[in-house]
């Protein structure tokens, strides 16, 4: 962790309703008296969301797993180095919608390639900076797809097979039952629940780590 920083990635397949918490997190902790910058992956850059629409086109059926897994890759260097590095120098919390936990899930299990080769390039492309909190909003493989059709929302990503999906989920909770980092919530309850829980939980880690008893005067002592 850089000084004065703290970085907190939303993961989770499809439907579990990342994008739709992330607004909800971020209020929270400015009301808490935190400044905090929410982003998200791929994209937040203007090059990052050029690659995102490549990488999520329906027309690109035929895009090999390695091509994709770079192409992820190429979109997170640039967020690192553009904004959430600078961000969080500046002493913010910065919030972002998936981070390399997703190509570990994604590329690495879903597509089953080598989850060594996939770290590696993981770590290049990140120049080593890890999450301090991972949230997996874990939802069941069948609810989280029937929410993302529901939503009107399809890419090449969620098009692919439902044992695809499953791989993911397992790839996430494998992740996260052996790194300290992760917390679990259930993402198969209803909304407000599930928000209770996220914001209960980063309260926790913050707390734990004397954070949330005093946000701004820990600021004031960087």
């Amino acid at each position: 962790m850089l000084k004065g920083s703290f970085l907190i990635n939303l993961e989770g397949g499809e439907g579990c309703g990342k994008t739709s918490h992330t607004p909800s997190l971020v209020e929270y902790l400015r009301q808490k008296g935190f400044s905090v910058f929410p982003t998200r992956e791929p994209g937040g850059t203007s090059i990052g969301e050029q690659i995102r629409e490549v990488i999520h086109s329906l027309k690109n059926t035929e895009m090999h797993p390695r091509t994709e897994t770079l192409l992820y890759q190429g979109a997170r260097a640039q967020i690192v180095e553009q904004v959430i590095k600078p961000k969080l120098l500046e002493g913010q919390i910065v919030v972002c919608d998936r981070f390399f936990d997703s190509t570990i899930a994604y590329q690495g299990f879903g597509h089953m390639q080598d989850i060594r080769q996939i770290n590696m390039l993981v770590d290049y492309a990140t120049g080593g900076l890890e999450p301090d909190l991972t949230i997996l909003l874990d939802v069941d493989v069948e609810t989280g797809l029937n929410r993302k059709k529901k939503d009107g929302e399809w890419n090449r990503l969620e098009a692919m097979d439902r044992e695809f999906h499953e791989r993911v989920r397992k790839g996430y909770l494998k992740m996260a039952d052996i790194d300290a980092r992760w917390v679990v919530v259930n993402a198969n309850n209803e909304i407000d629940r599930v928000r209770a829980d996220l914001m209960m939980e980063v309260t926790n880690r913050l707390r734990s780590i004397g954070l949330m008893e005093g946000e701004r005067r820990w600021f004031e002592r960087i």
